[in-house]
């Protein structure tokens, strides 16, 4: 997962930085208050080779992890299974670093 998020923070800094930003100040209502800036975040990462893999490939932990931060807005923490299951298929997508700094995807069929 540490290359998406590096691909993320590298290729669509200031749309992570805004949704970060609304997240934490927005501990309650994050899930509606920064519903735009999540999509606009989305739409600049999934335009990634790595990312669209993952998101392809971990379509189903994912969902999961997202379904439980929806119905657990006030204590996220009761999802750490969800996004470890999420974690794991994310890792098991990616090699070892290129020269480029980004990790390779092993296929991007």
């Amino acid at each position: 997962m540490q290359a998406a998020l590096e691909v993320t923070a590298r290729h669509c800094r200031s749309e992570l930085e805004q949704y970060g930003r609304c997240v934490a100040a927005s501990p309650a209502t994050w899930q509606q208050d920064c519903h735009q800036l999540k999509l606009r975040m989305a739409r600049c990462a999934s335009s990634h080779p790595i990312v669209q893999k993952i998101r392809h490939d971990c379509a189903e932990p994912f969902a999961a992890f997202e379904q439980c931060l929806k119905q657990n807005q006030a204590s996220v923490v009761n999802c750490t299974e969800h996004v470890n299951e999420f974690l794991l298929c994310a890792e098991q997508l990616i090699s070892p670093r290129s020269p480029n700094g980004y990790q390779k995807v092993m296929t991007l069929s």
